[in-house]
Order: structure tokens, then sequence, then C-alpha cells
């Protein structure tokens, strides 16, 4: 069901800008009544997540450091996708670039908005399976480890909290879901 926008834009000034992110600061009418701001982050490209899943219910994960979080997380194969682009395209670079795996099938199973209060960044997960193996190809921003696990203990890391990243848990619990006919 649409709804009316209860929100006024009094202004909008652009706060910073690059080839992936930009900011926008709006000088806003609240939905009481009241002024304020609000904060926009614009992303550029997708988000891309691939599962991948091999014959065995192996699943890959990909272990790096993430600058925001200080800290190596253990996730999909991610990566980002021109908006003016096909996001399956990106999906099978991405995969590629971190795993050197290329897939033979592949299915949509999920699109998602990351943080809807503040951005409007797409994710779009898709499970792949039947696999070549080709030698991955990083990009320089990343130094990462592939990591070859039981699908089940992949989802138990999520259960239990070692599992964070928001692509790689929603991908997980979408297979487990499909998995259990829903």
């Amino acid at each position: 069901m649409d709804q009316e926008n209860p929100w006024k834009t009094l202004s909008s000034k652009k706060i910073y800008d690059n080839p992936w992110i930009g900011l926008t600061e709006h000088q806003v009418i609240n939905p009481s009544g009241g002024k304020g701001i609000y904060g926009e982050i614009h992303f550029k490209n997708y988000a891309i997540g691939i599962i991948a899943i091999d014959e065995d219910d192996m699943i890959f994960l990909v272990g790096q450091y993430r600058f925001p979080l200080k800290q190596y997380t253990w996730e999909l194969p991610e990566g980002g996708g021109p908006l003016d682009g096909e996001p399956l395209g990106s999906a099978k670079r991405e995969l590629l670039e971190e795993t050197g795996l290329v897939a033979k099938e592949w299915k949509e199973v999920l699109r998602m908005h990351l943080s809807n209060s503040v951005s409007d960044e797409l994710g779009i997960l898709y499970l792949a399976k039947d696999f070549e193996q080709f030698e991955a190809q990083p990009e320089e921003t990343e130094q990462l480890e592939v990591k070859k696990m039981p699908f089940e203990d992949a989802y138990q890391m999520v259960i239990n909290g070692k599992i964070t990243d928001s692509l790689t848990v929603a991908g997980l619990m979408r297979v487990k879901l499909m998995r259990e006919g829903f």
C-alpha cells in the first residue's frame, strides 16, 4: 500500500561525494511538524552477495579485515555492481575475483535494503552452484582468505553471532528457510 510522504524537505546540501557514495544533509520538517536535519547516504552501486554451495553442501566464505569495523570478518563473497548494469554479471565477476569460482547455475534469492534509515543501498543475493575452479583475482584493496565449510557450520556461525555481515546473515537464513519449505 502506497503512503504519502510525511516528510517535507526545506533544503538539501551535498556534504561529501566519491565514486562509491554520496552524503546529503537535508533540512526537513519531520512527520510531527518539527524542524530537523536528516543525513542520507546514496550508494552508487548495488551490494551483491553470492551464496556459493557445492554438490557436497559445502559453502564458500571469504575472510577479510573490514576497515570500518576494525576487525576481521567471515562473509559471503561480496562486492558492488553498477546501478546501470546487470546485477547477475556483477555477481559472476565478484565470485571469480574473490574465490576463483565460475558457477553454471545461478538463482536470485533475495533483495533487501541494508540500512534504510540512512541509506538507499540495495543488496541482491544469488545462490550459485555447479562450479569450475580458476585462479582468484582479488582487487588491490582486498587481502582475502577463502574457506570452504559445511553449510550447517556456517549457519551455526550466524546463529552464534560469529558472522554479523548483513548480506551473509540474510543469505544463509534465506537458504535455510528455502530448505525447510518456506
